[in-house]
């Protein structure tokens, strides 16, 4: 699963990274090298021109009106935790940060998206957390996975717009932006610390993942290539990683690990 990531770039620098065409974030995200469910993410996507998308009738399915004359490549802000339109309120949320690759396009919860409205989810390298070695106590050690090279990476994602009907349609508050990573099996390197991934896009294929045409499945589902998860690195770092109170650039630095027997707690 992907339950922590770090995504510590500047909308301008995605701007650059992801060559985004329309710019539509008011407030810009500050750092977050401790990113939760339910936090304010960055997500890329291509967005049509409301004239291109269903009658208002159908705007549950296919999100508020955009006056923008054609679709373009966008960056926006999203609340990491799916939920679905259908929900009756967002509580469930916080249950769906993870779409698992292989069921995807087939879960009530996700089909529809993974259908029409995928993304990308920039992250600076996500967390997972190793058991203690059998027959020893301590705290679950935590990991930082990343690129050699630090670079940024580009999550597959989906994301859903959620409407709170006790407002008009027309405002823009009334609609919630929410997304969540789809995850793979991980390889053997990783999988020792857990069997679950983040699926990564290759630059090659961003266009492709987020064009909204592509909905044919299995055009799709050939995007997510179990081999766009190799080439990371793993290093361990400090235990403070474990509460989402702490943030900074201190918690993606390699550290000693702990030390098997040790105390200490973690509630990752």
């Amino acid at each position: 699963m992907c339950g922590r990531y770090a995504s510590a770039r500047s909308r301008i620098e995605l701007l650059e990274e992801f060559v985004v065409q329309r710019d539509r974030v008011d407030e810009p995200l500050t750092p977050d090298y401790n990113v939760a469910p339910t936090k304010p993410v960055y997500a890329v996507m291509t967005r049509k021109s409301r004239q291109d998308r269903q009658p208002a009738a159908d705007l549950a399915q296919s999100g508020p009106p955009d006056s923008a004359p054609a679709a373009a490549r966008e960056l926006r802000i999203v609340r990491w935790g799916l939920v679905p339109s259908w929900a009756k309120d967002i509580s469930i949320g916080s249950r769906l940060i993870n779409a698992r690759s292989e069921t995807v396009s087939e879960k009530p919860s996700f089909r529809n998206a993974f259908a029409r409205r995928r993304c990308l989810l920039p992250a600076d390298g996500y967390y997972e957390w190793q058991q203690p070695p059998a027959g020893t106590k301590g705290p679950k050690q935590p990991y930082f996975i990343c690129r050699p090279d630090h670079g940024v990476l580009a999550f597959a994602g989906i994301y859903e717009l959620w409407r709170d009907r006790s407002m008009p349609e027309d405002d823009p508050a009334a609609w919630l932006w929410t997304a969540a990573v789809i995850t793979t099996t991980a390889p053997d390197e990783l999988g020792e610390i857990h069997d679950r991934m983040p699926m990564v896009i290759d630059r090659a294929s961003w266009s492709d993942w987020l064009e909204p045409a592509n909905t044919d499945a299995a055009d799709v589902r050939a995007l997510l290539a179990p081999a766009a998860a190799h080439g990371l690195i793993t290093y361990p770092v400090s235990l403070a990683v474990n509460s989402v109170r702490n943030n900074g650039p201190e918690l993606v630095k390699e550290a000693e690990p702990v030390s098997p027997g040790s105390g200490g707690r973690s509630d990752a």
